[in-house]
């Protein structure tokens, strides 16, 4: 079985709770998640199966949407609501003030990754680090925010928004940050993760309701192809004599690509395909002196 199928991670499990339910449920051990989700956020966490294990990483590439909570005066060890309190401050709840504030993170910005995060240094997890009660200096990285949205306001000290974000980035990191700019301190209350690129909450399954689908023999009605992940790629169809390099993973060379059935060339990943249409993976198109296309992900 090769695909992926858009899981809305309920609270309370693991992202790797949730990759070990999955081989179990399907009986295969070829089983990935496409970037940890705390446990106690939920949401959208697509999960890749069989050779649709190998574009992983195109998956946990693309732009996040969260819903977030907010929670002023409050910071905690974790920048969520899961740590120890460090510290209460009083909370001026000024809903423009606020209002400017979490819009002035709207671009890019430079954000120092949490302890409590995944991350390693020198082969260890940052968050096994701070169980130790250790803190290493962390740099800072580049995310790009790409909106931010008030939907509810929660006197007296909470406030609800939507973000639009680039990978890697945090979101109690970002209430956190917003709560130093406000002066007052601040924590994330909550997390719901709605979107990963084009995988939307609006059409995610719960493991209940997938293991429902197993018993009744419908697993296949929620397997997304790798195909269709990468349906706006463009798409390249080699000749019949070419078919037999492409399957060996060869680089192709411009007399061996149909012109009628291929996207014009662009410096780009494409979608490459034999003949009879088989999809056989990515390649990067390439222009020297003359056009080819090399191999970047076989899925055969």
């Amino acid at each position: 079985m090769d695909g992926i199928i858009n899981i809305y991670k309920e609270k309370g499990y693991t992202s790797h709770d949730v990759v070990q339910i999955l081989r179990r449920l399907s009986k295969q051990r070829k089983v990935g998640h496409t970037g940890t989700l705390d446990p106690e956020a939920e949401g959208v966490l697509p999960v890749c199966f069989g050779k649709a294990t190998k574009v992983v990483e195109y998956i946990i590439g693309q732009n996040k949407q969260y819903k977030a909570r907010l929670c002023l005066g409050i910071t905690t060890t974790t920048e969520d609501h899961t740590g120890e309190i460090i510290k209460r401050r009083p909370v001026e709840y000024d809903t423009e003030r606020i209002k400017t504030v979490l819009q002035s993170f709207i671009g890019e910005y430079q954000q120092i990754p949490p302890m409590y995060s995944a991350i390693k240094v020198q082969g260890k997890k940052l968050y096994e680090l701070a169980r130790e009660g250790k803190e290493i200096k962390r740099e800072p990285r580049t995310v790009y925010i790409y909106n931010i949205q008030i939907t509810k306001w929660l006197f007296p000290n909470q406030v609800e928004f939507i973000v639009d974000c680039s990978k890697g980035t945090y979101i109690r990191t970002l209430c956190a940050d917003v709560g130093e700019k406000l002066g007052c301190g601040g924590h994330m209350s909550g997390l719901l993760r709605t979107a990963v690129g084009d995988f939307s909450i609006t059409n995610s399954y719960t493991l209940d309701q997938l293991e429902e689908k197993v018993n009744t023999k419908c697993w296949d009605s929620v397997l997304i192809s790798i195909e269709e992940l990468f349906q706006n790629y463009p798409k390249v169809y080699v000749t019949p004599s070419a078919d037999r390099s492409l399957q060996n993973g060869h680089t192709i060379y411009e007399k061996g690509i149909d012109p009628i059935r291929s996207s014009p060339f662009q410096e780009n990943v494409v979608c490459m395909y034999t003949s009879t249409g088989d999809f056989i993976g990515l390649y990067q198109g390439i222009q020297q002196e003359y056009i080819f296309y090399k191999p970047v992900k076989m899925l055969i």
